[in-house]
Formats: C-alpha cells, structure tokens, sequence
C-alpha cells in the first residue's frame, strides 16, 4: 500500500456535553433503580463483583425508602448522626468561604454535594482505620472528632495552628484520630495508603488503611502503582476514588470516564470493585462497610467509584461559571445528599421541617463559635503567627550547623530591617 492511499489519522480531543449556557440533558445517563443491585459475600472473587463495576449501586430510591440487599438497616439515632456531620459539614463549608472573602485566609475548598462520600465513609470504618484523605475530605474530620477550632486554626494559619504555617489552608494533619497529613500533591496518598496496610498486614495488626482521590487524580501514575502493589499484595486497602464529574476545569473525559466507568479498572488489575451512588449516604456507608469487612478477612483490597457531582466551584480560586453550564448542578439526577437522607428519615416518621431548621441553626452556631475561638488567635495578615525561628524546626532533631547559621542569618536580617521587630508569637506584626 502506498503512502498516498493510507487512511488519515485523527487524534481525538475529549469534549464535555455542555458548556456554559448550554442545555442539560441527562436522559442519556443509566441509573438503575434502587435495589436492583445484588450483593456478593465479603469474601467474594473478585471477579464476582465485575459486573457491578458497570452499575450503580443504591439503596435510597425514589420513594424516600431503603431497598435492597445494600440496605445497611442503620438505626435511627445512626442516621440522624449521619445527617447531623453531613449538615456541620455544609455549614463549615459555608462559613469558611465567607472567612476567605473577608481576607482572613487566603484559600478553601468545599465539598459541596459530596458531603455523603465523606461522611458515611468515616462513619463505615473502624474509629482506628488509617485514612490518607484528600483536600474534600473535611467530613471525615469532623466525624472523627478533630476539634473544628482546631481545624480553623490551620485554615487561618495562625499561632495556635499545630502545623505551625507550614501547610497550604485545608491541608489538616490529625495524628490523634489516625488522619494522614493532607498534601497537594495529587494521587501521592494512594500508595502511601497501600505502603501503611502491607505494614498493618506485616505486623498481623488489624487495622485497614482506606485513601482518597478525585476521578482526575486517577490519571496521575501513582493510581496504577498502588493499585498494582495491592493487587500483588492482597493489601488490606478500600480506595475510594470519588468521580464528581470535574478536575477543576477539565472534565471526566481527560481521565478516561468516555471509555469506560472508574470503578472498572478494578478489573484489570484483578481486585475487587463497586461502582455507587455517591450522593446515597445509604449506598456509600454500605459499600465501604462490605470493603471493609472484606479486607479485614484478608479478601484484598476494593476500589470503589463514588459517582457524585461537584456543585460549585473547585476552590475559591475557580469560576466553574467559566467551562460549564449552571444547569449541570442544578439538574443532576442523584439529587443532593442531605437532602436525600433527611427525605428519608422523614419518611420513617422520625423527622420534620422544624426538627431539621433546629439541627441547622444548632451546627450553624457550633462552627460561629468554633471560628470565633480560632480568631482569637490571628486570621491571615493580622500577625498573630508562630514565631520565625520555627521554619527551621522540626525536621532534624538536632539542628545541623549550616541551618543554625541560615536561621541566624535570617533572623539578624529581619532585625536589621525592622529594628522594633520581636521573634515572639504574641506580637501582632505581620512581618
């Protein structure tokens, strides 16, 4: 054949369906009825749960009701907690974005219509399971108990912030209640997560590791290394990869969401996995709670697709305004999920209007007071910080002289420029 008669190459470009201004239309979108799903044993092959890669799992259906097999059957005063964090969770969210717009810190991420994939996760756990979270996972926080003052305080980056100024806001650090440090960058708490459970399976412990990551994330090499050293391991590991449709302004298609669901690449490397309705804070606690359970009885690791949406911008810094269409959020078939649950408990007969206007005046003034109390200690420019000196601490346990000489250096510096400055937390110069 010569080169004249050979067909034409074309590289495909992925494009999302809308674009600002567009009409939205998700006819096209399968979402199968509540219930349908079957549920294999917890110690199933993995190959039992391949089909279910290509479903939705879900429990809460159109009548406010629980059905199927993935019913988790949670007592009344579970649910109500549940909803409780899912509410805090939104108003923390809330009062945090008005703290940015008034210039007390500098950056915030909501998880606005994810709070399900947070919450009924940390909820699905044991109280010790390690959980390496991403920057959407502020719920799993507040279920844990990490104090919401405590929280402000590193978002504020003032004096009593732990982290000591050391990590971009929202980048949270709870020792205490097995949390790993946050980081920025993407994907690298994947394998770490898969590196902590092959040590808890090492040491015949029996505590699972579980991780976080968006479905743009998913893209980054460090996905495929750790799902390939857990599959090789039998890593007792629950991935939680939450597909909210968007990666700041690129959307699902980049990652590879036109081919195929996230959840099947479970199947390639021969692991357990579920694809699940992310705003059913039913289906999300039971599908974590199953991979869970399985990778306590030594089944392997899970990984599971949340299938959610992102219903507002990526951060403050983003204008979601800018690359798609307002009606994406406003018309999303799987509703909103505290919603959908506070539906549902009033279907019980267990919860009203006015129960549910009290618990949200109630959450609204434990993060008013959380925040007033983080305040008293420096918001962003009003200079109440960590003293200079500790940039240099914290790293060796004995400094080494070529950083005592740049910590000298640095400090004989400021004061030679600010002759009234003072290494001291307490003194409010924003220098």
């Amino acid at each position: 054949m010569t080169e004249g008669n050979l067909p034409k190459l074309t590289l495909h470009v992925p494009e999302p369906r809308y674009r600002p201004g567009d009409v939205v239309d998700y006819s096209s979108l399968a979402i199968p009825p509540a219930g349908a799903q079957p549920r294999p044993d917890e110690t199933c092959a993995p190959v039992d749960t391949h089909p279910l890669c290509l479903d939705m799992v879900r429990v809460l259906g159109d009548d406010d009701r629980a059905h199927g097999p993935w019913n988790p059957a949670l007592d009344t005063a579970t649910l109500i907690r549940m909803l409780r964090l899912m509410a805090l969770t939104r108003a923390f969210d809330a009062r945090m974005v008005r703290a940015q717009r008034q210039g007390k810190t500098s950056f915030y991420m909501k998880c606005s219509g994810e709070e399900a994939t947070s919450i009924a996760t940390a909820m699905a756990l044991a109280s010790d399971d390690m959980v390496f979270p991403s920057y959407r996972q502020q719920g799993v926080f507040l279920a844990r108990g990490v104090p919401m003052t405590e929280m402000v305080n590193q978002i504020f980056s003032n004096r009593a912030d732990t982290l000591k100024g050391r990590q971009l806001p929202i980048m949270y650090s709870a020792r205490d209640q097995s949390m790993f440090s946050i980081s920025g960058n993407l994907a690298t708490q994947y394998p770490q997560a898969v590196g902590w459970a092959m040590a808890s399976a090492i040491k015949n412990d029996s505590r699972i590791a579980t991780a976080f990551l968006g479905e743009g994330s998913s893209a980054e090499g460090d996905f495929h290394s750790a799902l390939t050293f857990a599959a090789v391991y039998n890593a007792p590991v629950v991935f939680n990869l939450i597909n909210n449709q968007w990666a700041i302004s690129s959307f699902s298609g980049f990652a590879g969401s036109e081919r195929t669901t996230f959840a099947a690449r479970a199947i390639g490397y021969g692991i357990a996995g579920l694809r699940i309705d992310g705003n059913d804070p039913l289906a999300v606690f039971a599908a974590v709670r199953w991979a869970a359970d399985r990778a306590r009885a030594n089944a392997g690791p899970t990984l599971i697709e949340h299938f959610t949406y992102r219903a507002e911008g990526h951060s403050t810094s983003d204008d979601p305004g800018q690359y798609r269409s307002t009606a994406e959020g406003s018309d999303w078939p799987l509703g909103d999920p505290v919603n959908r649950l506070m539906r549902h408990l009033i279907a019980l007969g267990v919860w009203d209007a006015e129960k549910h206007a009290e618990m949200d005046a109630e959450v609204d003034t434990e993060v008013r007071a959380a925040v007033r109390a983080a305040e008293a200690n420096g918001t962003l420019g009003h200079g109440l910080h960590h003293p200079f000196r500790t940039m240099f601490e914290d790293v060796f346990e004995t400094l080494p002289w070529h950083l005592v000489e740049q910590s000298e250096q640095a400090i004989h510096e400021r004061r030679v420029k600010w002759p009234d400055w003072s290494d001291d937390a307490d003194v409010g110069d924003a220098r």
